[in-house]
């Protein structure tokens, strides 16, 4: 390789980091087991509207029950309905669990679609390119695993659990079941 293709491809990659580093900040900033933030983005409060309102306490503890159903009690069926309660359908984070739940439950037509929503409403919510691509990897699909893999690195880099997650289902031999 010549001493300025060298140099092209290190400004390059330089650039990335810079453009993406934003990104993983905000990634980070709301990890999943915290319900989405609210809707009033961008709007300026008054001193008595900086503390969430019952409308965004009400959510927030029934995403939080919702989450515990799936995760502590593994109950995918009393999920759906619990997130689908909650009239954030449009946020990444509960498309996402509607969709885990769906995948958990078998029902891979239905999963696909609220995942699709989720990246739909979020392409850059990490625990969604990570589900999706276990969804993938269940649907022999390993090729489209492959590219939500390098997605979560562009996101999150490959240290993030949710690289490592999927990186590990993708290791494991075609139709050995799942590993996760």
């Amino acid at each position: 390789m010549s001493r300025f293709a060298a140099r092209v491809l290190t400004l390059a990659i330089f650039a990335m980091a810079l453009v993406t580093a934003p990104v993983v900040t905000q990634v980070y900033a709301a990890p999943d087991e915290s319900p989405p933030p609210s809707s009033d983005k961008g709007k300026k409060k008054k001193s008595s509207e900086v503390k969430p309102g019952i409308e965004d306490t009400t959510f927030a503890k029934g995403y939080r029950a919702a989450y515990a159903t799936i995760f502590d009690r593994g109950d995918y069926a009393a999920a759906i309905p619990q997130l689908k309660a909650l009239g954030r359908d449009d946020s990444a984070a509960v498309a996402n669990l509607i969709g885990y739940s769906y995948r958990k439950l078998g029902d891979y037509k239905v999963a696909q679609l609220w995942y699709e929503r989720a990246l739909k409403a979020d392409p850059t919510h990490v625990k969604t390119w990570q589900y999706y691509g276990l969804w993938q990897v269940e649907q022999g699909n390993r090729y489209s695993a492959q590219y939500h893999l390098n997605r979560i690195a562009e996101l999150s880099g490959t240290g993030s659990e949710e690289y490592r997650s999927l990186a590990a289902a993708l290791e494991q031999p075609p139709g050995t079941g799942p590993a996760y």
